[in-house]
């Protein structure tokens, strides 16, 4: 039995935590807010109550297995899921409104027949068949399975199997997500239908490789769930089920060290200068984080991938509405923007702060438990934001709710009050530098968009969460989990689930 000291109390971090202290080692989580759950928040104000990170839990197999090998209740036992249907409303920029239905290949390729017309149906519908090859080829050694030693052949294998496009005598295949759209979707709403899912993880469309056309068919094959109460639920249910396995927290404790003690990871400095003395550490803290930790020691072997840096950011208006929720109302309504090229310019090229008009996801949930009485309604307005940019609040708002009233009918005659969550307040809560969000790891591209391995050069250190492989989401936040206690528990044999 082992000393394990954790840094950190988000997801992954307790991920790790319920699965080594079910092993039987002895476990104390280390975080440096007063609370569990990383970026899963809540905010409650006036009797209203709203997600401030992810609203929604896509792959949830993955916390199922994480409660199934932690305890007696399973996952449902301990939160109310509820699957979203339609997964998502669509509003384009030539007005055109669609529905997606959820989990369903058939009824996504019937409903954008109906409303797209035949062949963008059938374009779309193979699209989803190649889509899914890719994720045949990918989803173990980016999802399941610690990263390969000999990573630079992820990072050099495109496994998605574009389609040949012939132009000016010369036969190419699609190398980025824009390609894909352009060449095999062809259709300016598939192409803002396929590339809104690259930039709800803060990537540029033109630079992603094509291998993220996991990421759609992901929400197609395996459903869009919600946690009744809010997502901050499924932090409490992970939280409540590392106590039941005896997991020790501690917090306001921020770490400013890790312990080195004959080569290897021997515990943690804290802040107020104590040392809690360990066997093993685990680290679920960002990139610039864990350097201040290791105080200059190169923890990353020299041929690691390198960690992700200047990552987009998110801006969130929270909106307290007056009336009830209409009946019908789609859960999330994507509205997408008006202009993608100033979009992305203004993303990914020079940017000054967000669009005037960016592509904005709508969350209105149909949940009690998030409203003072059935009178009201709690709205979160998201949109992608450059990694540290601030603006003036006010402003940020107004762009984001003056686009989220092309989904929310008389928004601003109900309009009660808003709040603005900027990059600032995710860099409160997480550490990362700028507030930035990581996106999950994908193939290609030489690399750039693969994560660090859960290993470090340090002996005994590890890592987890969304800056450790497999990357950021909440199900690769909990595999970074599942694959630090497999490593630690197994060693360094271990090769994931089967």
């Amino acid at each position: 039995m082992a000393r394990i000291a954790v840094i950190g109390a988000g997801m992954g971090a307790m991920a790790a935590a319920a699965r080594l202290a079910v092993a039987g080692h002895r476990v104390a989580v280390y975080e440096r807010t007063r609370t569990y759950g990383g970026a899963l928040r809540r905010r409650e104000r006036d009797g209203f109550s709203f997600d401030t990170g992810p609203g929604l839990l896509p792959l949830p197999a993955v916390y199922r297995d994480l409660f199934l090998k932690t305890g007696r209740e399973p996952l449902e036992e301990c939160v109310e899921l509820v699957q979203v249907d339609p997964s998502s409303h669509h509003v384009f920029a030539d007005g055109t409104r669609l529905s997606l239905p959820n989990t369903s290949r058939a009824g996504v390729v019937s409903a954008l027949e109906e409303t797209l017309g035949a062949a963008a149906a059938r374009r779309w519908g193979d699209f989803l068949v190649r889509a899914r090859e890719a994720w045949d080829r990918s989803r173990r050694p980016l999802l399941e399975e610690p990263l390969w030693p000999n990573w630079q052949v992820l990072a050099e294998r495109e496994p998605y199997p574009a389609v040949p496009h012939k132009r000016l005598l010369r036969t190419r295949v699609a190398g980025t997500l824009a390609e894909v759209g352009a060449w095999e979707l062809r259709d300016p709403r598939l192409v803002a239908l396929l590339e809104s899912h690259a930039l709800a993880h803060g990537l540029d469309p033109r630079a992603t490789p094509a291998s993220a056309a996991v990421l759609p068919y992901m929400e197609h094959a395996f459903g869009t769930w919600y946690v009744r109460g809010g997502m901050r639920e499924l932090a409490r249910a992970l939280y409540e089920r590392c106590l039941a396995r005896r997991v020790e927290f501690h917090f306001g404790a921020e770490a400013a060290g890790i312990v080195e003690k004959d080569g290897r990871a021997a515990g943690v400095e804290l802040a107020d200068g104590a040392v809690a003395e360990a066997d093993l550490v685990v680290a679920g803290v960002a990139p610039g984080v864990l350097d201040r930790l290791c105080r200059g020691t190169r923890v990353r072997a020299a041929d690691d991938v390198p960690a992700q840096r200047g990552a987009a950011s998110r801006i969130t208006v929270l909106l307290a509405l007056r009336g009830g929720r209409p009946e019908g109302t789609a859960h999330r309504t994507v509205v997408h923007t008006e202009d993608r090229e100033a979009e992305l310019e203004s993303l990914f090229g020079a940017p000054a702060g967000v669009p005037a008009r960016p592509t904005v996801t709508v969350l209105r949930p149909d949940d009690p438990a998030l409203v003072p009485d059935a009178g009201h309604e709690a709205v979160t307005v998201t949109a992608v934001a450059p990694g540290g940019s601030e603006g003036a609040p006010d402003a940020l708002a107004e762009h984001l709710i003056a686009v989220a009233g092309r989904a929310v009918p008389d928004l601003r005659d109900r309009l009660l009050w808003h709040e603005v969550r900027t990059p600032a307040d995710i860099a409160g809560e997480t550490g990362a530098e700028g507030g930035a969000v990581p996106a999950p790891a994908l193939a290609a591209a030489g690399g750039r968009l693969l994560h660090p391995s859960t290993g470090t050069r340090l002996p005994g250190l590890f890592t987890v969460g969304g800056w450790s492989h497999p990357g950021g989401g909440l199900p690769h936040a909990g595999m970074s989990g599942a694959l630090a206690a497999g490593l630690i528990v197994e060693g360094p044999e271990f090769r994931g689930s089967q």
